[in-house]
């Protein structure tokens, strides 16, 4: 008695090449990189962190949610998924091999009554006469045929774009040599930040980790500069970066404009337009204060934050300087600085003291008329850095992908047969997809066929 119990190896293997488990591994990875959408990615910024609970930030960083596409997890569901499609087309790719390769020559009577577009003539000459007539008749019509006989007949057989049915396995390696230029990207990849002060180079960046990692070169900042908008939005900010080896600059890669969209290539390190802002370390800003009632101004040289007593005692703070004051101050543009004075027996006072509008400055009414005369502090750009090694490969499984689903979705494996036999001859035809459009070329071909005199 047959035992029809499957050993475990065998149950593995069916599992594996399930299609309900391609449908589950489908769905996951779909929902799970909502996750990857909605909640943000690498370095938290400090606003989401002030608005989440502890106990939720703990759970999802220990889910790895803020790195979900470098989780344990996610890259398991890739694992898994690619060892599916792989047993998959390792059990089916043999019989479509196998059907491609060595296709039907001669149509049984079975397949004959399957097919519904057929079409028969009467032959009034010999067989082999009729053989030869349609064999010349079809290579015009459709494709060069090939000939068999058998039992007195003879089948005519052509065939087009039979590797059309393989086009769902040049998806399936799509698939995965796309995950394996990922996996390329994360094992021999990174993705870090570094900020460089204008005028100054930099030689490191700062890892996801914390860590520092070489280069091998130095990018250099020659300049930055930033364009608003009517409101006081930046509208572009752009860094000239200038690479150096061995502290001359690379030829081709010489003062080089970096704008969002916009990067720098070079070596395969990739940098981005990321942020940009005012270094603080080092600058001052140069505030002017004159008595109203007359007499030498006095020029102070301070930093954001700062506090200096006045020769009056007037107690002096600057709280923050800007570049461009629309921003805090619609109406008006160009360098400004907010400021808090505390006058001898009097509150604290804030209030924005302007470099091009001094008259602004002078309609306060106070004793002392404050000014901004600028600052001597730089600008720094903020580049995100990303060296991805698999990158050329993910796009040769994005060019195969796309070579996949047009074979897949838009070619169709056709085949026509004619049997010739004493005093007969009938056309078969038949095609793996859209069987309308096929349909019409065959009525075409049909038409001609009756049209004979054999």
């Amino acid at each position: 008695m047959a035992t029809t119990e499957r050993s475990f190896v065998e149950n593995v293997w069916d599992f594996f090449c399930s299609l309900k488990l391609t449908l589950f591994l489908l769905i996951s990875l779909a929902l799970t990189s909502i996750i990857g959408t909605v909640l943000p990615q690498g370095q938290l910024p400090p606003e989401y962190v002030a608005q989440i609970s502890p106990a939720k930030l703990q759970i999802y960083t220990k889910l790895g949610f803020f790195d979900m596409y470098h989780s344990w997890w996610f890259i398991t569901l890739l694992y898994v998924f690619s060892l599916n499609l792989i047993c998959c087309s390792i059990k089916r790719l043999p019989h479509v091999f196998k059907f491609v390769s060595e296709p039907t020559l001669i149509l049984g009577e079975s397949l004959r009554n399957s097919f519904s577009l057929k079409q028969e003539i009467k032959i009034s000459g010999s067989v082999e006469s009729g053989r030869d007539n349609l064999s010349t008749f079809l290579g015009q019509e459709f494709g060069a045929p090939v000939v068999s006989e058998q039992n007195g007949e003879y089948h005519l057989f052509a065939q087009k774009s039979a590797w059309s049915r393989l086009g769902v396995y040049v998806v399936h390696l799509s698939i995965l040599v796309i995950f394996i230029g990922a996996i390329i990207g994360s094992l021999a990849g990174y993705k870090a930040y570094v900020s460089i002060v204008e005028g100054t180079s930099v030689n490191t960046v700062e890892a996801r980790n914390g860590g520092q990692i070489p280069l091998g070169f130095e990018v250099l900042c020659e300049k930055f500069s930033v364009d608003y908008y009517p409101t006081g939005a930046p509208k572009e900010f752009r860094s000239i970066l200038t690479i150096l080896e061995n502290g001359q600059p690379v030829p081709g890669y010489s003062q080089v404009k970096v704008i969002v969209n916009h990067p720098l290539t070079y070596k395969g390190i990739t940098f981005y337009q990321s942020s940009y802002g005012q270094a603080s370390e080092g600058s001052e800003h140069y505030i002017t204060v004159t008595p109203r009632s007359g007499g030498t101004p006095e020029k102070l040289a301070v930093q954001e934050g700062a506090a200096v007593t006045l020769k009056d005692g007037t107690q002096f703070r600057l709280l923050e300087a800007t570049q461009e004051v629309r921003q805090f101050a619609p109406g008006f543009s160009g360098p400004a600085a907010r400021v808090e004075v505390t006058s001898k027996g009097a509150a604290p006072q804030t209030f924005i003291v302007f470099k091009d509008f001094p008259d602004m400055n002078a309609q306060r009414g106070d004793a002392l008329i404050f000014g901004y005369e600028g600052t001597n502090a730089r600008m720094y750009t903020g580049l995100q850095v990303a060296k991805d090694p698999g990158v050329w490969v993910v796009w040769l499984g994005c060019a195969l992908m796309v070579v996949g689903l047009f074979i897949a979705f838009f070619m169709s494996h056709k085949r026509v047969w004619i049997v010739v036999s004493k005093g007969h001859a009938r056309i078969y035809g038949n095609a793996s997809k859209n069987q309308a459009a096929f349909e019409i070329q065959f009525d075409a071909i049909t038409e001609k066929f009756k049209q004979l005199k054999i």
